[in-house]
């Protein structure tokens, strides 16, 4: 139903009382859009629709809502339906972009502002369903999911309480690719040959940079056995591409008959992708 002014002693018939009850639990009269619409004042307290194969925009305009009132918004189509700030302001903590079965309420905070609050949903970063594999029981998309701490992956690289240690009987040389997927420490237990590259990526198919959102940070440990001969890596490279470390005091050699401890904190600070790359390296003889 959309917004109404009641007088007293009015006499409201079933269908009204029917549509307020909807209005209520955040349903309100179905008002069904197939193309890109701009919010008028009768669809106060309504639930908006759209259903298109192609991506459509909901304009939200000023002066025509009072603080309070609000509007249900869903996306039935496979097109995106974003929810667009025309004259209005509009601001979530979710998104604006909604896909296919996602949706929210949009609630005016003045006649010039709201707040869109999506409903939760996998693309907001809900979990919907899960499959049962190492650490996990349970599934679906309703019922008990099990976690088993000790060998369940919770991030990237940390497993449970333990870290996974990638123990390497061979020597360092050449171009190594460390595969965070694998684990965040990496070992290589022979004496090095020679100085050599590391290339950090997640897997073979995947980037780190796919992995890492802008703000995140990833710590990782290289351990390089040494014989008499000290080498140590010269060049770090992130998915194929050199970087320059930031150190305390400049590496240029490692330590003979010892293994050396080179810790990398990686922090991706922008979507180029860019990042700021901090070294440290300990001897343990």
């Amino acid at each position: 139903m959309a917004k109404q002014t009641f007088t007293s002693g009015q006499v409201l018939t079933a269908a009204q009382m029917t549509s307020l009850q909807q209005t209520a639990m955040l349903g309100g009269a179905a008002n069904a859009k197939t193309a890109s619409y701009t919010l008028v004042a009768a669809d106060a307290g309504d639930a908006i629709t759209m259903s298109n194969a192609s991506a459509t925009t909901i304009t939200v305009n000023t002066g025509l809502f009072s603080a309070g009132d609000t509007v249900t918004i869903i996306n039935l189509g496979a097109g995106i339906c974003t929810i667009t700030a025309g004259t209005a302001t509009v601001a979530t903590s979710g998104s604006l972009a909604l896909a296919q079965n996602q949706g929210g309420v949009l609630r005016f905070t003045s006649a010039s502002a709201a707040i869109f609050f999506q409903f939760a949903t996998p693309a907001s970063g809900d979990i919907e369903g899960v499959t049962a594999g190492t650490g996990l029981s349970g599934g679906g998309t309703s019922g008990t999911v099990t976690l088993s701490i000790a060998s369940a992956q919770s991030d990237l690289v940390i497993k449970g309480f333990e870290e996974d240690v990638n123990v390497v009987a061979s020597a360092a040389t050449g171009t190594i690719n460390f595969d965070v997927s694998t684990a965040s420490v990496w070992y290589y237990t022979s004496n090095a040959t020679a100085n050599h590259t590391l290339n950090f990526r997640y897997s073979s198919g995947t980037t780190l940079n796919s992995a890492l959102a802008v703000g995140d940070a990833i710590t990782l440990v290289w351990l390089n056995t040494n014989g008499s001969t000290a080498y140590y890596p010269n060049v770090i490279q992130i998915d194929g591409s050199a970087v320059t470390p930031k150190v305390p005091a400049a590496i240029s050699a490692g330590n003979a008959s010892a293994i050396d401890a080179y810790v990398f904190t990686i922090i991706k600070t922008a979507a180029t992708p860019t990042y700021t790359v901090l070294e440290t390296q300990t001897k343990f003889a």
